[in-house]
């Protein structure tokens, strides 16, 4: 379980194959840190440490994973957004946080507002349902309020010390983000489909 709230960027080192699977070594500031068997967020897609070496930690990801997540499209070079599993004894700064992708969704237009920045989105119409006016939506792994909805597009504004601290300001029209709708959200909605 994870807030939302971003702690460090990491920068993908190597991308092996594996069959379906893809495994990726990543270098961060967090590795002294981490250890193996750890939970950690990667651009909101929860993954477990296989191997912490040299300064870099393993990660791997499954075909269903690769299927659902932009994590398909990372490539040595990649900036990724990393947060630490959530402790009891603390804050939620953000919302709660599975770091299940649900699906990914295309950057459709980026507005510079002098202070802050809006990115507005386009994602699959089945998930209307799951998103509300002034709700709490996980993009790569950062707990954001959206705005604007309609059945297929939301908007995001993004303050200045998340532009500096996350990859948000590598994010190019076009650009293709993983989305967590809210899990509470989800619940009421499974719910009241059963009804």
């Amino acid at each position: 379980m994870f807030t939302g709230i971003i702690e460090k960027t990491g920068v993908i080192e190597e991308v092996l194959s594996n069959g379906s699977n893809k495994t990726f070594l990543v270098s961060s500031p967090l590795f002294s840190e981490l250890k193996v068997d750890q939970s950690l967020s990667h651009d909101g897609v929860c993954l477990t440490i296989e191997e912490l070496k040299d300064g870099l930690h393993q990660v791997t990801a499954i075909s269903e994973t690769l299927l659902k997540t932009n994590l398909g499209n990372w490539q040595k070079g990649s900036i990724i957004n990393l947060e630490r599993c959530m402790q009891l004894n603390g804050r939620l700064d953000g919302h709660f946080v599975q770091g299940h992708v649900d699906t990914t969704a295309t950057c459709i237009d980026i507005v510079n507002k002098e202070g802050s920045w809006e990115y507005n989105f386009r994602f699959p119409e089945k998930f209307a349902k799951l998103i509300i006016e002034k709700g709490s939506i996980t993009v790569n792994g950062i707990s954001l309020t959206i705005f604007n909805i309609t059945p297929s597009t939301f908007t995001v504004a993004i303050v200045p010390y998340t532009y500096e601290h996350t990859n948000m300001s590598r994010l190019n029209k076009d650009g293709l983000v993983n989305i967590e709708f809210d899990m509470i959200g989800k619940y009421v909605n499974r719910i009241q489909g059963l009804q």
